[in-house]
């Protein structure tokens, strides 16, 4: 992936993904080995975080559109290496919290997704994304 082009997003808007997408991945290997390696990364990404747990639900079978997400996934940490979390001194203890949900928004299971982040000052101290 390294003659990869540069993405701006980690994953389109218009994309749905479902168990029962396109034909079968032929190497289901790469793929767990790819997606195990961008959940690490998202411990210290909250930019990626939704999109890798997206893609982590198909590990036990993906598909070609799996794949592609997760190529673009990558496309998109090429663009975006140089972003990282930043710690700043503030003399503001401001308390803020975001949340947004998707409610049944999961084609397959109906379930919801749910996340939060959480700001003091203007650091990101904590975030969160459950189903």
């Amino acid at each position: 992936m390294d003659g990869a082009k540069p993405c701006s997003t980690p994953m389109s808007t218009t994309v749905a993904l479902t168990a029962t997408d396109t034909a079968q991945f032929d190497d289901p290997t790469l793929y767990i080995s790819i997606v195990d390696g961008l959940h690490y990364l998202s411990f210290t990404r909250p930019d990626i975080a939704f999109v890798v747990h997206r893609v982590s639900k198909f590990m036990h079978q993906p598909k070609q559109s799996h794949w592609i997400c997760v190529k673009r996934i990558l496309h998109y940490l090429k663009q975006s290496i140089s972003y990282y979390l930043l710690l700043s001194r503030s003399s503001s203890f401001t308390f803020q919290a975001f949340s947004d949900a998707d409610w049944a928004g999961d084609t397959d299971d109906h379930l919801s997704v749910g996340a939060y982040c959480v700001f003091l000052g203007s650091n990101l101290i904590f975030w969160c994304s459950k189903q």
